[in-house]
């Protein structure tokens, strides 16, 4: 016997009861461990989750695309999160300054028509990330779970004429608990698209081996609370600390440049 939930319902229109679409993939291990930095370590399996949701932030419908690793810190294991693409400009930079959430701009289109699941998620001209699907239809959603994440607040050191050495506010990691039931769930069969990207570039670090799980879920949120974890050593992380447009994509000389 199976605990299959009866889907949600609403008003019509209603964003509240948008699913988010889960998509997890295998890639390199050693692809994961190039892009942590020293004092968090890989995860047991080399997992790359994306999550491509509408939700309404505060009152607002939010598109957007998170992308993160598995991932452990002081023997936690949670997920290293590489960056939130979002449309709200207004929640981008403060939820940086406050929290260390690696929110950046992007343009997220995602929509179902019956069974039919699409989902594109482009950043600077480029689509990066793109899913074809359908639904299978509803699966058990399983016991509550807790979901351990991790972020990293920060400041460089003020400078002129060239990187900051130092940090005003050494690198700390930033513990996001959250505490989660499933009111729905339905699994998804599809094609996940990754297009090579400058601003976004799964495909040369996060390679797809194969798809591990896509699942259409519908989320009871039940707890969260952010809290500092640790600090991490500043000399250690300064490699890690030149990103692209404000998510944990690693930066490089010149910056990534704009589609023609």
């Amino acid at each position: 016997m199976t605990n299959e939930t009866v889907a949600p319902q609403g008003s019509p229109g209603d964003i509240i009861n948008w699913p988010m679409l889960k998509l997890v993939y295998r890639t390199d291990p050693d692809k994961i461990a190039a892009l942590l930095p020293p004092g968090i370590e890989p995860g047991d399996d080399p997992f790359v989750r994306l999550t491509i949701y509408n939700f309404p932030v505060p009152d607002e419908p939010e598109y957007g695309i998170v992308t993160s690793v598995d991932a452990n810190f002081k023997g936690t294991a949670g997920e290293f999160t590489l960056g939130y693409g979002i449309d709200q400009e207004s929640a981008i930079f403060v939820s940086q300054e406050t929290n260390g959430q690696p929110k950046y701009p992007c343009t997220t289109e995602y929509y179902r028509l019956g069974p039919q699941v699409t989902a594109r998620c482009t950043h600077q001209g480029y689509t990066f990330a793109e899913y074809k699907g359908a639904s299978t239809g509803p699966v058990d959603g399983g016991p509550e779970f807790e979901q351990n994440e991790w972020w990293l607040k920060y400041s460089r050191a003020v400078s002129v004429g060239g990187p900051a050495a130092a940090f005003d506010y050494p690198p700390h990691v930033v513990h996001v608990r959250s505490k989660y039931a499933t009111a729905h769930r339905e699994n998804v069969e599809g094609e996940l698209i990754l297009r090579d990207s400058p601003w976004d570039p799964l495909v040369s670090l996060l390679p797809k081996k194969e798809m591990v799980e896509s699942y259409l879920w519908w989320p009871v949120f039940l707890d969260r609370e952010m809290t500092i974890a640790g600090e991490l050593d500043p000399q250690g992380f300064l490699p890690f600390a030149d990103t692209i447009s404000g998510s944990r994509w690693p930066g490089f000389n010149g910056g990534p440049r704009k589609a023609a």
